[in-house]
Protein backbone atom coordinates (compact mmCIF):
# COMPACT_ATOMS: atom_id res chain seq x y z
CA UNK A 1 0.00 0.00 0.00
CA UNK A 2 1.34 3.63 -0.32
CA UNK A 3 3.08 5.12 2.35
CA UNK A 4 3.78 8.91 1.46
CA UNK A 5 1.39 11.37 0.54
CA UNK A 6 2.74 11.34 -2.81
CA UNK A 7 2.57 7.84 -3.26
CA UNK A 8 -1.15 8.02 -1.88
CA UNK A 9 -1.70 10.99 -4.44
CA UNK A 10 -0.48 9.38 -7.20
CA UNK A 11 -2.49 6.42 -6.38
CA UNK A 12 -5.49 8.79 -6.46
CA UNK A 13 -4.28 10.31 -10.19
CA UNK A 14 -4.27 6.98 -11.31
CA UNK A 15 -7.65 5.60 -10.34
CA UNK A 16 -9.20 8.84 -12.13
CA UNK A 17 -7.02 8.23 -15.33
CA UNK A 18 -8.51 4.78 -14.98
CA UNK A 19 -11.63 5.70 -15.16
CA UNK A 20 -11.57 8.15 -17.87
CA UNK A 21 -9.52 5.57 -19.97
CA UNK A 22 -11.64 2.60 -19.24
CA UNK A 23 -14.65 5.13 -20.64
CA UNK A 24 -13.14 5.61 -23.44
CA UNK A 25 -12.69 2.61 -24.68
CA UNK A 26 -15.89 1.29 -23.92
CA UNK A 27 -17.46 4.62 -25.95
CA UNK A 28 -14.66 2.73 -28.64
CA UNK A 29 -15.63 -0.62 -28.36
CA UNK A 30 -19.54 0.65 -28.99
CA UNK A 31 -18.78 2.92 -31.98
CA UNK A 32 -17.39 0.23 -33.49
CA UNK A 33 -19.92 -2.50 -32.52
CA UNK A 34 -22.42 -0.11 -34.04
CA UNK A 35 -20.83 -0.31 -37.49
CA UNK A 36 -20.01 -4.48 -37.50
CA UNK A 37 -23.52 -4.36 -36.69
CA UNK A 38 -24.45 -1.84 -39.60
CA UNK A 39 -22.26 -3.81 -42.11
CA UNK A 40 -23.73 -7.57 -40.98
CA UNK A 41 -27.36 -5.68 -41.85
CA UNK A 42 -25.78 -5.33 -45.15
CA UNK A 43 -27.18 -1.49 -45.95
CA UNK A 44 -24.19 -0.05 -47.28
CA UNK A 45 -26.05 3.44 -46.31
CA UNK A 46 -26.39 2.78 -42.62
CA UNK A 47 -22.62 1.56 -42.46
CA UNK A 48 -21.14 4.59 -43.87
CA UNK A 49 -22.82 6.97 -41.70
CA UNK A 50 -21.83 4.22 -38.53
CA UNK A 51 -18.50 4.73 -40.02
CA UNK A 52 -18.60 8.16 -40.45
CA UNK A 53 -19.30 8.95 -36.51
CA UNK A 54 -17.01 6.24 -35.39
CA UNK A 55 -13.75 7.49 -37.31
CA UNK A 56 -13.15 10.25 -35.45
CA UNK A 57 -13.75 8.63 -31.99
CA UNK A 58 -10.99 5.66 -33.05
CA UNK A 59 -8.45 8.95 -34.08
CA UNK A 60 -9.42 10.93 -30.80
CA UNK A 61 -8.73 7.65 -28.91
CA UNK A 62 -5.05 6.85 -30.80
CA UNK A 63 -4.76 10.49 -29.59
CA UNK A 64 -5.20 10.09 -26.05
CA UNK A 65 -3.56 6.84 -25.87
CA UNK A 66 -5.85 4.53 -25.34
CA UNK A 67 -4.86 2.58 -28.49
CA UNK A 68 -2.02 2.64 -31.04
CA UNK A 69 -2.03 5.29 -34.06
CA UNK A 70 -1.33 2.33 -36.30
CA UNK A 71 -4.13 -0.03 -34.89
CA UNK A 72 -6.37 2.95 -35.18
CA UNK A 73 -5.62 3.54 -38.63
CA UNK A 74 -5.56 -0.39 -39.26
CA UNK A 75 -9.03 -0.30 -38.20
CA UNK A 76 -10.27 2.22 -39.88
CA UNK A 77 -8.93 1.14 -43.23
CA UNK A 78 -10.51 -2.45 -42.41
CA UNK A 79 -14.11 -1.03 -41.87
CA UNK A 80 -14.07 1.37 -44.63
CA UNK A 81 -12.89 -1.32 -47.28
CA UNK A 82 -15.67 -3.57 -45.92
CA UNK A 83 -18.32 -0.41 -46.19
CA UNK A 84 -16.77 -0.04 -49.71
CA UNK A 85 -17.39 -3.87 -50.58
CA UNK A 86 -20.82 -3.73 -49.88
CA UNK A 87 -21.59 -1.40 -52.66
Amino acid sequence: MANTTSAKKAVRKIERRTAVNRARRSKLRTFIKKVEEALASGDQAVAKAALLTAEPIMMRAAQKGIVHKNTASRKISRLSSRVAALA
